[in-house]
């Protein structure tokens, strides 16, 4: 055995321990959001503030860096898409950005984290945006210390982000810049608006909204497990559980948890939901367990992980093959709420193109407006145009003018979304992200594979799960997300296939 070898050995190792401790964070964070009593905030604080200490610590030292130093310097890295190079090359990227930052900020960023996320839960409870403006406001802060020390270390790097918000970016979407972004958003809103105007003012032949009707929880529930299960999520190293916001969380190799709430007056909200989270439980148990705690054991980045939950709850979830199998099964389940009701009328219902007010409620294509919305004012946040004051304010006129709806509290407005108070600045834009690449894949798979809508039509989604581990999960981070792009589909990333798939959901229910 080389010495090359043994060391890159001696590194693999150091970091399945580093993963194991990460692992932990992830179950603490699972439970705060799930069965955490209110009084445990303060003791979660420091014990979530103690692990990511000790995480960041382990992952920082110099030891790590002394190997990467002596394997990149070795003949294995020729091959730039081989195990040795990518696992080398991505643990010396996230090595450089870790090695910015004090372990007392990591500390204090994550106890910050959890009493904030429960000042947003009791302002959402109560919409008193006041309650959660101080904790919105010591977040940013932090995360402006965080994004400056990334600028203050990267001058070396050839592709370093140059704002605060391109470098707390570069931790969601890896290479990806607001500029970027901006310019593939513009371009996707001048094609959104003027065929949701078309569609919004369209007559249609049915107003019942029957995905409003009573649905009982329980029944949800059996339902949407029933449903995620047959798609493919192992429920033997997986669960399904109650949380004010859904999620998924990977915790490792035979247990990655799901979460979705329940309304009775509202199918979409739990059903949909949890086609969406199971997405991602997917890319989890389909990421090679070999290679847990290293690169090539890992999602490429959250805007690939949100196409395969979008992809799942859409592309598939939404189409008529998959309701031509499932349409009897809710009518068995929920017989009283969908008497009378055509697998036509439904597919009409659950398409329906409509401006409104929750960006997880909202309809395919004006989701994509929520987000492109979120994006902008996040960034104003981060840089100091936008205080925290005139939040609600600037939040409620976008609305208005981007979307046509007028906002009635702050519960429905600028504080519906758990992503600011756990200090995920510059996570929204990667879900539009996820509906670009998730379109640009599934048109690749229909064309590799043939055959998906009859197959689904049938239940068998094994050929498109299938055909997802081997293009992507099984990938890890062997590519960047553009560059996966362009090998799975020859192309890269762009509004085409999105697009066609709206014009297609536009259809339904013309009259």
């Amino acid at each position: 055995m080389s010495d090359f070898q043994r060391t890159y050995d001696r590194l693999v190792a150091e970091l399945r321990e580093i993963a194991l401790l990460g692992s932990v964070a992830s179950v603490l964070g699972w439970d705060e959001q799930v069965l955490l009593p209110d009084k445990g905030r303060q003791l979660r604080a420091g014990q979530s503030g103690l692990i990511a200490r000790l995480h960041h610590e382990r992952f920082t030292s110099p030891r790590i860096g002394q190997m990467l130093a002596e394997l990149e310097s070795s003949g294995l890295m020729a091959d730039p898409h081989g195990q040795f190079a990518v696992n080398v090359r991505q643990t010396r990227r996230s090595y450089d950005r870790a090695i910015t930052l004090p372990a007392a900020l990591v500390e204090q960023m994550t106890a910050t984290e959890v009493h904030c996320q429960q000042a947003w839960v009791e302002a959402r409870k109560k919409s008193d945006y006041g309650h959660f403006k101080p904790w919105l406001e010591k977040m940013l802060d932090l995360k402006r210390q965080e994004a400056q020390c990334y600028l203050s270390a990267a001058g070396h790097q050839p592709d370093r982000p140059t704002t605060l918000y391109d470098a707390l970016l570069e931790g969601f979407e890896p290479g990806e810049r607001a500029d970027n972004l901006r310019r593939i958003f513009t371009e996707l809103r001048s094609e959104l608006v003027p065929l949701i105007e078309q569609v919004a003012g369209r007559p249609r032949p049915d107003s019942d909204p029957i995905p409003h009707r009573h649905f009982p929880r329980d029944q949800q529930e059996q339902f949407a497990r029933e449903a995620a299960a047959k798609i493919g999520f192992d429920f033997e190293a997986g669960r399904l559980d109650v949380s004010a916001h859904p999620f998924c969380s990977g915790i490792g190799p035979g247990d990655v948890r799901l979460t979705t709430r329940y309304r009775e007056d509202s199918f979409a909200d739990a059903f949909f939901g949890v086609l969406h989270e199971a997405g991602h439980g997917l890319y989890h148990q389909g990421l090679p367990p070999e290679h847990f705690g290293t690169p090539c054991g890992a999602p490429v980045s959250l805007g690939i992980h949100e196409s395969q939950s979008r992809m799942w709850e859409n592309l598939v979830g939404r189409g008529r093959p998959f309701w031509r199998y499932f349409w009897p099964k809710a009518q068995e389940r929920f017989g009283p709420a969908l008497a009378g009701v055509s697998m036509e009328q439904w597919l009409i219902a659950i398409h329906r193109i409509q401006p409104s007010l929750i960006r997880v409620e909202a309809d395919e294509a004006t989701y994509n407006l929520h987000i492109i919305l979120r994006f902008e004012l996040e960034q104003a946040l981060l840089h100091g145009d936008l205080p925290a004051d005139d939040l609600p304010g600037e939040w409620n006129r976008r609305m208005k003018q981007d979307l046509g709806v007028d906002v009635p509290d702050d519960a429905r407005g600028c504080l519906q979304d758990i992503h600011w108070s756990g200090g995920a600045i510059g996570y929204f834009p990667t879900y539009t992200l996820g509906n670009l690449y998730a379109a640009q894949f599934f048109e690749q798979a229909n064309k590799d594979l043939g055959g998906l809508d009859e197959a689904f039509s049938r239940g068998d989604f094994t050929p498109l799960r299938n055909w997802l581990r081997e293009k992507i999960h099984g990938q890890g981070k062997r590519f960047s997300a553009r560059e996966l792009a362009r090998t799975i589909t020859g192309r890269d990333l762009n509004a085409g296939p999105l697009m066609r798939h709206l014009r297609q959901v536009a259809q339904f229910g013309e009259v």
